[in-house]
């Protein structure tokens, strides 16, 4: 009976120690399955423009999106300069992805206009458009300027320097005859034109943006906002000598006019640079023209948003990513 109960011990023994052994070789075999499923985090900053333009909310909405529906991905929205300052931004590595007006990225690749001096940018691609970004022309009823042939001699905020806006307002201002010489320049952000307008301080303004722009929102909220019509003959002619530009209105009740305006528009883009791989620009694409609800309701220049124009107006190289998601859906 002992030399039974003996080897009954030692037999509970070995299957102990086989079983424990098992058991060690499912957790080493396991080991790699769980190392494999780590994603690596990948920053992608995003630049947008002033916290009163359309840029913002915007790149905000693209961030979350982004965090949300490509794994790893810790991507934020950055408050810049706009168009330029984003292209210098996205050349020296400082962001990922940016928007820019189709007028500026044609500029940068082409190394003209706003980057005479700097040199052709290179490695500028192009994730998709966007939406129309309206040239308005913003005035206060107290200020009496009915028509930019008023500006003579007048404070007219013409955008941050070397800036996008600052080429529309430089060009349009050429079609009605004037150069910064017969006005007084002043280099202000959008906020910066709107408190200029509330305090007096400034005849007039420059903003080109989505539609409605929290700034003109914000000035209208307190003021008598004017917006000014660009004449037919002088918008014709921009037309003709600048083709990113289109005649676009912008209906009264946006802001609450007497009347609708007619004015001017480039697009805004999205725009990277080669070194985004080819499989995260694809997958940035998707996320955004997958979930265009959500910018939607960030803004309502996101409601213009749409796949099927992604590809109207853009002006750079599309990039590979980009387009292998846009050849998908077509």
């Amino acid at each position: 009976m002992y030399r039974f109960a003996k080897r009954g011990l030692v037999l509970l023994l070995v299957l102990s120690l086989m079983a424990t052994l098992i058991i060690g070789c499912e957790k080493e075999s396991a080991e790699p399955e769980q190392s494999q499923e780590k994603v690596e985090t990948v920053f992608i900053n995003i630049g947008t423009g002033g916290t009163a333009g359309t840029y913002y909310p915007l790149g905000g909405a693209i961030a979350e999106i982004l965090k949300t529906d490509i794994p790893g991905a810790n991507a934020t929205a950055e408050s810049t300069g706009a168009s330029a300052a984003n292209i210098n931004m996205l050349s020296t590595g400082e962001l990922d992805l940016a928007f820019v007006q189709n007028d500026v990225s044609y500029y940068a690749d082409q190394g003209i206009e706003l980057f005479q001096e700097k040199g052709k940018i290179e490695g500028l691609k192009a994730l998709a458009t966007l939406y129309p970004e309206i040239c308005q022309i913003i005035t206060t009823q107290n200020t009496g300027i009915t028509s930019i042939n008023d500006f003579a001699g007048k404070k007219i905020a013409v955008g941050a320097a070397g800036s996008g806006v600052e080429a529309n307002a430089r060009q349009i201002l050429a079609g009605y005859g004037f150069t910064y010489e017969d006005i007084n320049p002043q280099y202000l952000s959008f906020a910066g034109a709107a408190a200029g307008l509330k305090d007096g301080n400034i005849d007039a303004a420059f903003i080109t943006a989505g539609t409605p722009t929290s700034a003109v929102l914000d000035l209208s909220a307190q003021n008598e906002v004017v917006l000014l019509s660009i004449d037919t003959a002088v918008a014709d002619q921009l037309v003709a000598d600048y083709p990113f530009y289109t005649k676009v209105t912008i209906p009264a009740d946006v802001y609450g006019t007497a009347a609708d305006i007619d004015t001017l528009a480039v697009k805004a883009m999205l725009v990277a640079t080669d070194k985004m791989s080819e499989e995260m620009a694809y997958n940035i694409t998707k996320a955004i023209y997958e979930n265009l609800d959500k910018l939607a309701a960030a803004h309502a220049a996101g409601k213009q948003i749409t796949l099927e124009t992604a590809q109207e107006g853009i002006s750079i190289p599309l990039h590979p990513g980009a387009e292998k998601y846009f050849n998908e859906k077509s």
